[in-house]
């Protein structure tokens, strides 16, 4: 369809009903948005294309925190904060993409090898999932495209996933006839962020962002992970889920991250073993000083926050099966403190002195304390913590951290029932 004829559906309110499906509260805010992200892409590509939309969310985690590279279990959940994009099929064998406030990134469909220039940088990730794509046997073709988004970078809702997610889309729905599953698209995004970009990352990320909706995962088995819708409403049950920006960026932290897979499977390495889901627990706990040794005292550390959030993941979707929110607030809160104490990834050693995920945390405490439940968000290091606010309390809570970090940065955010789409009028109906 050309620009300016899906302006004209968005001016109509044809999306009306899916733009409220997809962001709840941020819906009226839509409209808007894509009409600017069309104009925008007519500025840059034409404006008589013929364009589509598409759509990836971020993700929160709720429980499972850095369990999944190690074949573990979590709890996420796909939110109403996304990656939009406009695209357009060319045949010049080029994938062209221009991000909101970045260069654009041009990549030839010829040359899919890795390139070391790239790591660290969005290219490598546009690269490497048409690369798999292909790899798999699924056709891909050049687009142009115009992405926008809100997913806060370093936020911990996965703003590189969500980018991943909406690449795949896109390759899926232009050229591949819709063949790969929301879990192939999620497992090619990861290999990307893998093998291209240079982060050893899990699956979760990619899996919520693409899957969508709350959602419990067991990778035990990567290559199939077992995914499971979890029906829960925060709102029903007088909570409001809220994600607060604490400052810092995720950009200068690699080395943090990387370090966790790292000492985790140094672990199971001791084992003969790959990752601490193949260990049983109980032989963990038997060779605890010969492990101090050979791994070190932090590495045992973080061995024992896997196997206990691992163990708590089911424990919190039971909760939530029995609506028993009391037990899961307290089970939040277990597994935040195990973050902080055992995984350690609440700040960086590389910069004691920042330190913003610790005061968001003891100010959540303060306010939230046999009320709410507070815990680290994502990697961890800097960015975001998530809390879990009792509505009578949200604009204290608000205030409270705003006034600490800045205004706007408690973002109050829903759960998204889908994960990445093409976005059409008939997409919920």
């Amino acid at each position: 369809m050309k620009i300016q004829e899906l302006k004209e559906q968005l001016e109509q309110g044809a999306y009306e009903r899916v733009f409220q499906w997809l962001y709840s509260e941020k819906a009226a805010e839509q409209p808007q948005r894509y009409a600017q992200a069309l104009d925008d892409f007519g500025e840059l590509f034409g404006k008589e294309r013929d364009v589509q939309l598409f759509s990836a969310p971020g993700r929160t985690e709720v429980g499972g925190n850095h369990t999944d590279h190690q074949r573990g279990r979590v709890l996420a959940a796909g939110v109403n904060l996304d990656v939009i994009a406009v695209a357009s099929p060319n045949q010049e064998g080029i994938i062209r993409i221009q991000s909101a406030g970045y260069p654009m990134d041009e990549v030839r469909l010829s040359d899919l090898s890795v390139h070391e220039e790239e790591k660290n940088k969005a290219i490598s990730l546009i690269r490497g999932v048409a690369a798999r794509f292909q790899q798999l046997g699924m056709e891909i073709g050049g687009f142009d495209a115009y992405t926008t988004s809100n997913v806060l970078k370093g936020s911990g809702l996965s703003s590189s996933a969500a980018f991943e997610t909406v690449v795949g889309q896109m390759l899926n729905h232009l050229y591949s006839g819709e063949k790969a599953t929301p879990v192939q698209i999620a497992q090619i995004g990861q290999y990307a962020e893998n093998v291209y970009f240079g982060k050893p990352c899990g699956l979760m990320d990619q899996t919520a962002c693409s899957v969508g909706g709350f959602v419990t995962i067991d990778f035990e088995d990567p290559e199939h992970p077992k995914v499971e819708q979890v029906p829960v409403d925060f709102a029903t049950a007088g909570y409001k889920l809220c994600i607060v920006d604490t400052g810092g960026n995720h950009s200068d932290l690699t080395g943090d991250y990387a370090s966790i897979p790292v000492e985790m499977k140094s672990v199971a390495g001791f084992f003969g073993k790959e990752v601490l889901r193949q260990v049983p627990q109980e032989d963990f706990l038997s060779k605890v000083a010969q492990l101090r040794e050979q791994c070190g005292d932090r590495a045992v550390l973080r061995a024992f926050h896997f196997y206990a959030d691992n163990d708590r993941v089911p424990k919190q979707v039971a909760a939530l099966g029995d609506r028993d929110f009391q037990r899961f607030k307290e089970l939040v809160i277990e597994s935040g403190n195990s973050s902080f104490e055992y995984l350690q990834n609440v700040y960086t050693c590389q910069n004691p002195q920042e330190q913003g995920l610790s005061l968001g945390l003891a100010i959540s405490e303060r306010i939230l304390k046999g009320k709410g439940a507070w815990r680290v968000h994502g990697g961890g290091f800097a960015g975001t913590i998530q809390a879990f606010v009792p509505e009578d309390l949200l604009e204290e809570y608000r205030r409270s951290v705003e006034a600490v970090f800045g205004q706007g940065k408690c973002h109050v955010l829903s759960i998204r029932p889908i994960g990445g789409v093409c976005v059409t009028p008939e997409l919920h109906q």
